[in-house]
């Protein structure tokens, strides 16, 4: 299983590792990496490989292959030169975009809270977000939303992780704000994410992603198209002001 460094240290740029799998044709996998897969709507990371020999790979994204997520694929351009298995390597995040999707997806956290339906999609991407809500009519009040959720942000919410274990998530359900997704149990733990401080959060969900550590970090927001994607369904999508 890879060390997931990310887990412990979002803000970790870079660590030295062993290769451990080769996939010809797609990339390679590794004993730890600080570099994200693609799951839970949240995009994987990119950046560089640098090999023992002095050359460096570009990693243009990270997924779990197979859906296996005790396995890391950093994925390269079709055609390039890979990494051997036990070949001992160090990776580098490009931060700066990851640190747009630390962003965004705290972000996302807090229009769930501005919006309290049922999540039933979402994807974060570096230059905007978008949730899906079991919501049968459209907001009214746009406006006001999103004043709320900046008011939110510039609050300047400690961002904390915590776990719990697979029992207490299950006697815990109202937590649970995906509809179609669900935490991953079976390890014996769930992560939670806190926004807030205190007895009372602003937010408590499990979650896997990656967050920045305050939502002063997130910046200012702006509410965007409101899209009807069934008769029940709203997507809200979300975009930074820059």
């Amino acid at each position: 299983m890879v060390d997931c460094l990310y887990r412990d240290d979002a803000y970790a740029t870079e660590c030295d590792a062993v290769v451990t799998a080769v996939v010809d044709g797609q990339g390679f996998e590794l004993d730890r990496t600080v570099f994200y897969a693609t799951s839970g709507g949240q995009a994987g990371d990119t950046g560089t490989c640098q090999r023992a020999d002095g050359t460096e790979v570009a990693i243009t994204g990270t997924i779990h292959p197979e859906r296996d997520r005790a396995r890391t694929l950093h994925q390269v351009a079709e055609g390039t030169a890979l990494p051997e298995v036990g070949e001992r390597v160090r990776v580098v995040l490009d931060f700066d975009r990851r640190l747009r999707l630390m962003r965004m997806h705290t972000a996302l956290h807090l229009l769930s809270v501005v919006f309290p339906f049922g999540v039933t999609g979402g994807t974060i991407t570096p230059d905007k977000g978008r949730l899906d809500f079991d919501m049968p009519d459209a907001p009214e009040d746009l406006e006001g939303a999103a004043a709320r959720l900046n008011d939110m942000i510039t609050a300047d919410h400690p961002v904390t992780d915590e776990w719990i274990s697979d029992g207490e998530m299950a006697a815990r359900p109202e937590m649970v704000k995906t509809m179609s997704v669900k935490p991953p149990t079976g390890q014996g733990r769930v992560r939670l994410v806190r926004i807030g401080a205190g007895d009372q959060p602003v937010d408590l969900q499990p979650c896997g992603g990656t967050h920045v550590r305050s939502t002063a970090e997130i910046g200012p927001v702006r509410i965007g198209k409101v899209e009807k994607k069934g008769r029940n369904n709203r997507r809200i999508n979300l975009h930074f002001v820059e």
